[in-house]
């Protein structure tokens, strides 16, 4: 009997896979079922594959009642007796949940097994459809249902017995698979007649075989279909809330904020609450909206919005908001800057983003904008935890801590603080973040536009008040006139103070109309240079002086110089306080170290009168053993900073050619005569030290052109000629007005003046300058776009020597690519590419048109721009910043002043404004 135990069980397990395809299996698994009494010991529940246990243990289902299980096991208690007097199964042995799957299986194969009078392929096919279902929900059936009805032929086998399985099933704790409806059902049915509610439950929930059968085919799907989605639908779902929970407390959601609208609301439309912090993201949004449009108009208009609003709700903020819009830290003469280089940001991005530094390299040169490229690589990163939103403040604080990092580990410490600001911008914050490191917004925004924005803004919304929009009941012309009024009070509060650490704070206390009385011209605070105007000749000297005295005075060959001596208290005497003496030069740099030996002078130029002044001056190479003035190439050898008074070589002597302030008074408003009276009378002359500008009433034009004969004689460029009384002879600070006008010795034919450009592009030489450049791309500067427009192109006036040093000094400015805010013609593009650093000087017989070239294009021209012909290298100006260059606007009016242009063409230009 053992030998054919071990024989029939594998032909067992072998017909129980295939029994739904070979019937003579179907055969011999139905005749040992029969002749169970024969072989006791062949257990059919105990033959069970591992495929079996993992189909039985998913279609487990939920046991029945005690009242169902009792009516049943009555009904079948012959058979279940036979079956146990036999042989104890597992369950007498205690493993219910094995007797229960073995038992459902056995019925699952019962019902598969083939009838007599239908053919095997159709009942196949049938079957292969019932066969979870009978094995999964014969249980939930009623008892009367129509799967009962063959109840004779399943009481005479204990294996399909459904009372011992459920009976076995009730001993566990069973995981049900029913849908979450029936749950609920049941749940709230709980209180009820167990033994008729539930039945009702089960005869209502329980679904027809069919349907059951495709929502458990179904199921996985959906449930992978909400995998998907339930991530996304949950942060819409948490950002309409936010969004209306901002509503509720009447604030505009941050990444809606819209500066441009026409009928803007300093309070509604802002998306900060009262004495908040002002979000960085409201001030990105803002530069974006400027950043898409060139209207000046409505750019000022936007500002404005801005600006009204962090006045009515956060005014601590409204520096910081300047300083960021006009991309500083600090007043010019702090000379304090971020020293970020390029490589430095690209290597903070690229660590906060997982890319190399080569591929931030290959980005920014596909792109030309860094900032761009920070967004994007943004816009893609995400974070376990987000940090907390920028705010405009915080963000200015930290730029300053960055420019005050020094030391050797100081570039660790700056890396690490612009990761952890990138880190935690949020939309196009971060394109301005990186700009502003860079030190290049590139929005089209000037300072005249923010100085105008503000006064627009303060207009509108005067601080301190109540008033939320002053232009209700006024016309528009009304209205633009008080804008004007209040621009022309902050624009020269300005010249005169040019720190808004003092002129901001004033306007939110006192008002625009308390600035002059505040911010005042102040020994120790540069103000930018009154500058004249080009001249061709001496006749149009006359022209424009006839009627008014007039004075010519040398124009000196060297750096402009503005000397402040401060005032301090000693004994209860007001004295010069020359320990704290500055210079200043006309971009308002300090270089008080760079002239050591001036100041060690001042006590001879001083008379004991003063107590303070301010002197507009030349600073000129001079030769003292000749007593002649050098040309300026020779003071541009000198140490630029922290030089030392033992080691200087060259000398310097210092012209003093106007005074701005003396003992606590302004003189920028008193005629030009007045100034060079109290000049004279408070000051002393040293030869070779300290000299007054040598100068000429003229009033004709005999007298005009001898003087500038000698002035030539002299080692000078030419004359300056002045207006001594009356309105137009006052000091208008940050002007090139037609009160100045220059005359050059060199320029009486011609443009009547040289003109500053920047270096942007390289052309390799060939033959001779074969190793150098022999040639290269100049480029003026356009404030109001922030761009570098190409001039012309220029390869005459250069000495070999030049050519040698100006391809080393230009090979420390090459970049891979040029920056996408030059505008040039592919025509004329460069075999190699520098970073505007370098400014020339350089002379030209005149302007013309230009389709090629971009200088000034839209000004003159819808289309051409304006170009040099024949220019010529005249020297470099290390003076002068990129940004000090000519500018478009200067090309404009010098091409419109050419005689045969104005032959041509009415068009007015305004001559005089602040540039």
């Amino acid at each position: 009997m053992n030998c054919f135990n071990k024989l029939f069980l594998p032909c067992r397990l072998v017909a129980t896979g295939a029994n739904r395809f070979v019937s003579p299996s179907v055969r011999l698994l139905q005749w040992s079922k029969h002749n169970s009494l024969l072989f006791p010991s062949i257990d059919t529940l105990q033959v069970r594959t591992m495929a079996q246990k993992s189909i039985m243990s998913f279609f487990k289902i939920t046991p029945k009642k005690d009242a169902e299980i009792k009516k049943e096991q009555a009904e079948n208690d012959t058979s279940l007796e036979d079956a146990e007097m036999k042989e104890p199964s597992p369950v007498q042995n205690g493993k219910a949940k094995r007797s229960s799957k073995r038992q459902r299986l056995d019925s699952s194969r019962e019902s598969q097994s083939p009838k007599k009078e239908s053919p095997p392929t159709s009942v196949t096919k049938k079957k292969v459809k019932r066969q979870r279902i009978e094995s999964s929900e014969s249980e939930s059936e009623p008892i009367n249902s129509p799967e009962k009805s063959s109840a004779k032929s399943r009481e005479a086998s204990p294996v399909h017995s459904p009372v011992k399985e459920i009976k076995i099933e009730k001993t566990e704790n069973v995981k049900t698979y029913q849908s979450p409806k029936s749950k609920k059902a049941k749940g709230k049915k709980e209180g009820k007649n167990e033994n008729i509610t539930k039945k009702v439950i089960n005869k209502e929930k329980s679904p027809s075989p069919k349907s059951q059968s495709m929502k458990k085919e179904k199921s996985p799907l959906k449930e992978n279909g909400k995998d998907k989605t339930s991530e996304n639908k949950t942060k819409e779902v948490k950002k309409e809330v936010s969004v209306k929970k901002e509503k509720e407390g009447g604030l505009v959601p941050e990444t809606e904020y819209d500066p441009t609208k026409s009928k803007y609301h300093p309070i509604n439309d802002a998306c900060w609450a009262p004495k908040q912090p002002v979000p960085y993201l409201a001030l990105a949004k803002t530069l974006e909206a400027i950043e898409a449009i060139s209207a000046r108009l409505k750019i000022v208009e936007i500002l404005s919005n801005y600006f009204r609003s962090v006045i009515v709700l956060t005014p601590e903020d409204l520096l910081p908001s300047v300083y960021l819009c006009l991309n500083q830290i600090a007043p010019a003469y702090h000379s304090l800057e971020l020293g970020i280089a390029e490589t430095y940001l690209m290597k903070a991005i690229g660590q906060c983003t997982g890319r190399t530094l080569a591929q931030m390299k290959a980005a920014a040169q596909k792109s030309g904008d860094l900032g761009a490229v920070a967004e994007q690589a943004r816009s893609t990163q995400r974070t376990m935890f987000t940090p907390p939103p920028l705010k405009t403040r915080a963000v200015f604080n930290a730029l300053k801590e960055i420019a005050g990092m020094t030391g050797q580990a100081s570039v660790n410490k700056k890396i690490g603080k612009i990761q952890s600001l990138y880190v935690a911008c949020r939309f196009s914050e971060s394109r301005y973040l990186i700009r502003s490191l860079e030190g290049k917004l590139r929005i089209g925004l000037a300072e005249q536009s923010v100085l105008q924005a503000l006064a627009q803004a303060a207009a509108a919304t005067p601080p301190g008040s109540d008033v939320l929009d002053a232009s209700q009941g006024l016309s528009a012309a009304e209205f633009k006139a008080i804008v004007d009024e209040q621009a022309l009070i902050i624009k020269t509060t300005y010249c005169e103070c040019p720190n808004y650490e003092m002129i901001i704070p004033v306007l939110l206390e006192h008002g625009v109309k308390a600035l002059p009385q505040h911010c005042k011209l102040t020994p120790g605070i540069p103000l930018k240079p009154m500058l004249a105007h080009p001249t061709k000749g001496v006749h149009e000297v006359l022209n424009r002086f006839e009627g008014t005295r007039f004075t010519c005075e040398y124009k000196y060959d060297g750096e402009r110089a503005q000397i402040h001596v401060p005032k301090t208290e000693t004994e209860g005497k007001e004295v010069a306080d020359l320990s704290k003496a500055s210079i200043f030069s006309r971009n308002q740099e300090n270089n008080t170290t760079k002239y050591p030996d001036i100041l060690q002078r001042l006590p001879s130029l001083l008379k004991a009168e003063v107590t303070s002044c301010v002197l507009d001056c030349e600073a000129v190479a001079y030769d003292t053993v000749n007593k002649q003035i050098l040309p300026f190439q020779i003071l541009s050898t000198r140490k630029r900073k922290d030089a030392s008074a033992t080691d200087i070589k060259v000398q310097v002597c210092v012209f003093v050619f106007d005074l701005l302030y003396l003992n606590g008074r302004a003189l920028v408003r008193e005629p030009l005569e007045e100034r060079r009276k109290l000049l004279r009378e408070n000051f002393n002359e040293v030869e070779g030290e300290w000299q007054f500008a040598t100068a000429n009433d003229c009033s004709s034009m005999d007298e005009v052109q001898q003087f500038l004969d000698d002035a030539v004689k002299g080692s000078c460029e030419g004359l300056m000629v002045k207006t001594l009384e009356g309105e137009h002879a006052r000091y208008d600070i940050a002007r090139r007005s037609h009160n100045w006008l220059k005359l050059k010795k060199d320029y009486l034919e011609g443009v009547g003046d040289t003109i500053d450009v920047v270096v942007i592009g390289g052309y390799h030489g060939r033959g001779k300058r074969r190793g150098v450049y022999g040639g290269f791309l100049l480029a003026c500067y356009d404030s109001s776009s922030e761009e570098y427009q190409a001039l012309c192109k220029i390869g005459t006036g250069f000495s070999d020597e030049d050519l040698q040093t100006l391809t080393k000094t230009l090979e420390e400015h090459v970049i891979e690519a040029p920056r996408n805010y030059y505008r040039y013609d592919t025509s004329h593009a460069a075999d190699a590419w520098f970073a505007p650093a370098c400014v020339w000087e350089v002379r030209c017989a005149d302007l013309s048109l230009s389709p090629a070239h971009r200088a000034a294009a839209g000004l003159v021209d819808p289309e051409r721009g304006v170009s040099l012909r024949f220019p010529r290298f005249i020297r470099v100006r290390d003076d002068k910043t990129p940004e000090q260059a000519t500018s478009a606007q200067q090309i404009a009016q010098m091409y419109l002043s050419q005689d045969q242009v104005k032959n041509s063409t009415s068009k007015p230009v305004n001559f005089d404004d602040f540039y």
